[in-house]
């Protein structure tokens, strides 16, 4: 199986004058997951960094399920015109999308209207693991596979299981055999790491930001090469001397029945706030890289990642051939 690279095209949206908010009243960004993780970190990049844009404060809330399936629901029956909400996602929702977790929804069940941001795959253990570097952790899979429990924010076939599956192949180990267990949001994988539950998360570089307090140790990124600070101390996978890497793009969408107008009202909001000092600066605190995508560029980046996981799902077996 040939090493799993997604590569996203790091295009310019064009940044549009802030529009009138007349119809969007109540602003509200979903997280759907449990507090704390990927999706929660998302939300509040939106909150915090397009806060200029409306007269009152985003709301976020949220709605766990399904890792997404549950929002994606809701958006497409009871909020399907709504123009008020829109939800967080990763690319992890869209291998769920492709692999059929939501259902029978597909990409164009959704409106994809703005970027947060692009994050990066992360092997994560406690301070006090016997693992100090990922040749450490290789070497255990080589050793004896089943002696390892791994966790991420995602059940067998989800994106955090790639990242675990990744891993595993590079010690030799079948990702099917993997000890395996599936949290609802990388709040509760996290969790599950600092209580024993999990000895190794593979979660995403953003969620890392706020603990960077040495209860934990990131024993590679997932990302071509070192990231900035407060991170490049941190070696990738690459130098290591495997062939990891997993990017995540990370971003929001509306109901499919939200008018054009109001869809390019918030098209033309996240044009804006990629120029925005302060949503750039939010976007770098919680661990996010540029992705200055908005409106019909952002839906056309989004239905070529859909096409490029179909292809690894397909290659992992996720999707029969």
């Amino acid at each position: 199986m040939k090493p799993m690279t997604l590569i996203l095209g790091m295009t310019t949206a064009i940044a549009l004058a802030l529009p009138a908010m007349a119809e969007i009243t109540k602003p509200e960004c979903v997280a759907p997951a449990q507090p704390g993780g990927g999706f929660d970190l998302t939300c509040r990049v939106a909150q915090i960094g397009m806060a200029k844009a409306f007269d009152r404060p985003m709301e976020v809330t949220f709605m766990p399920g399904g890792i997404g399936a549950v929002a994606f629901n809701a958006f497409n029956t009871v909020r399907t015109d709504d123009p008020n909400g829109i939800v967080a996602f990763s690319t992890g929702s869209l291998l769920n999308l492709v692999v059929g977790k939501y259902g029978e929804y597909t990409v164009d069940n959704a409106r994809w209207v703005g970027a947060a941001g692009v994050d990066y795959g992360a092997v994560i253990v406690k301070a006090d693991s016997p693992y100090q570097t990922l040749a450490d952790l290789v070497a255990a899979f080589q050793k004896d596979p089943g002696a390892i429990v791994l966790g991420a924010g995602g059940s067998v076939g989800s994106q955090d299981w790639m990242k675990a599956a990744l891993v595993a192949k590079a010690g030799g180990a079948d990702p099917k055999a993997m000890r395996y267990v599936a949290f609802d949001g990388g709040g509760e994988a996290l969790a599950g790491l600092l209580g024993g539950a999990i000895q190794v998360y593979t979660g995403d570089m953003a969620e890392m930001a706020a603990h960077m307090d040495g209860s934990l140790r990131i024993l590679g990124t997932m990302s071509p090469e070192r990231l900035p600070a407060p991170f490049a101390e941190i070696p990738t996978a690459k130098e290591q001397g495997y062939e990891i890497v997993w990017p995540i793009m990370r971003g929001y969408y509306v109901g499919k029945d939200v008018s054009d107008e109001d869809y390019a009202k918030w098209s033309e909001i996240f044009a804006a706030a990629h120029k925005d000092p302060e949503f750039l600066k939010v976007q770098a605190e919680k661990g996010l890289f540029p992705l200055p995508l908005a409106g019909k560029e952002f839906d056309a980046e989004v239905r070529k990642q859909v096409e490029q996981l179909r292809g690894i799902a397909t290659e992992a077996g996720l999707i029969a051939q």
